[in-house]
């Protein structure tokens, strides 16, 4: 498949590529493991990142889906506490933790500012734009 690179805007969507992360030969559970509250790091184990499955049910739509059981207990508990998003958390890892707990949902660099109210919406494009970091990619549709 071929990339088309168009001029990334603050109105430009952004997610986590997952195939970013296969191309890297890099494990994102192990990532979101160091995410996960005290209360449910307890059940996953120090050597064992389960692949599991739960359902999960669309509040908005009632469609359920099958979903990464470690990244819907980061969505439902871990990312819901205080402390999982601090005003010391580094921008990227900021942004990290806010797709885990949006769900890989695609926001722009303005929605981004809105729920982290952070940097302006320039500063968060230009720290997105610079490199690939974590993942986290422009999404362009062909």
């Amino acid at each position: 498949m071929v990339r088309r690179w168009r001029l990334a805007t603050v109105d430009t969507k952004f997610w986590i590529d997952m195939d970013w992360w296969d191309q890297q030969d890099r494990d994102i559970r192990i990532y979101m493991r160091e995410l996960l509250c005290d209360s449910c790091r307890s059940q996953y184990s120090e050597n064992v990142i389960s692949d599991d499955e739960v359902d999960w049910v669309d509040m908005e739509t009632g469609e359920v889906a099958r979903v990464d059981a470690l990244w819907h207990t980061i969505r439902t508990c871990c990312s819901v506490k205080p402390g999982y998003i601090t005003p010391t958390t580094p921008m990227v890892d900021a942004l990290f933790r806010t797709f885990l707990a949006n769900g890989n949902t695609p926001l722009s660099v303005v929605e981004l500012y809105e729920r982290l109210d952070r940097r302006p919406p320039k500063t968060w494009l230009r720290i997105l734009t610079k490199e690939v970091q974590m993942g986290i990619r422009p999404v362009y549709e062909d």
